[in-house]
């Protein structure tokens, strides 16, 4: 089912925003337009209910339609779009029964990494957290929310990361899909931003400070306020959500 035009998200402007180039993306070909798909839709260029033109995407990239068949496949899989046929393939809407389920896996995920993390880290690891932490406030100042968002990521990442175990920040992606996408609806919020960085800010100091229970606290509130700040939406904004 189509989104209703006249119904636009906060960051409408980027609606039907350009394709990121595939030379930015690594694999085959099939896995570079795959991936500039996904980072569309899970940035909101492509809205909830909203229309993907196959001949619009295959101009944009300048591809033949079997690659964006197949990454449209995938998308499918991953519950990012839906093909429905004779009619089209449609951006998902948003589930707030598998946000919430995301939403419970990562933080089981991230309290037993960030635990782990604050009482074996390194100085090394400790210095490329706080000098992320830097970026954040920079960012934050000038404004700029996708570059906030995109280190945002960077952090939780590299929390994960340092557990060493190599399967977990993909574990972790898979698990809060829905999740990413929709908080790219609050981030444009005034005052979200600044919210968001004192809450890395206390997940950081928490893990400089070896205190592993006080690190899976702050991350606990973290990843729990997110959540909080989603639930609104969809009283709010029900055109963006699913009915079941």
């Amino acid at each position: 089912m189509p989104v209703n035009e006249d119904s636009p998200l906060p960051d409408a402007k980027k609606s039907r925003a350009p394709l990121l180039p595939l030379e930015d993306f690594p694999g085959s070909l099939s896995q570079k337009v795959h991936a500039s798909l996904k980072q569309a839709i899970l940035s909101l260029a492509y809205r909830p209910g909203e229309l993907m033109q196959k001949s619009e995407i295959c101009a944009k990239l300048g591809v033949s339609r079997s690659p964006v068949s197949e990454a449209m496949a995938r998308l499918a899989a991953e519950g990012l779009v839906e093909i429905v046929p004779q009619a089209g393939t449609y951006v998902t809407r948003f589930s707030m029964a598998e946000i919430r389920e995301g939403a419970f896996l990562r933080e089981a995920l991230e309290l037993a990494a960030v635990e782990l993390v604050a009482a074996t880290i390194s100085d090394e690891q400790l210095l490329q957290l706080k000098r992320n932490l830097r970026i954040q406030e920079a960012l934050m100042q000038d404004g700029d929310t996708a570059g906030f968002h995109q280190m945002d990521a960077q952090m939780h990442e590299l929390i994960l990361s340092f557990t060493g175990y190599r399967r977990l920040a993909s574990l972790a992606e898979t698990a809060w899909i829905h999740v990413n996408r929709a908080r790219h609806l609050n981030l444009p919020i005034p005052g979200r931003m600044q919210t968001t960085l004192a809450e890395h800010t206390a997940i950081i100091s928490a893990i400089e400070a070896r205190d592993p229970q006080a690190a899976r606290e702050a991350t606990r509130h973290h990843l729990r306020q997110l959540i909080l700040s989603l639930e609104p939406l969809l009283v709010e904004r029900p055109d963006l959500f699913t009915s079941g």
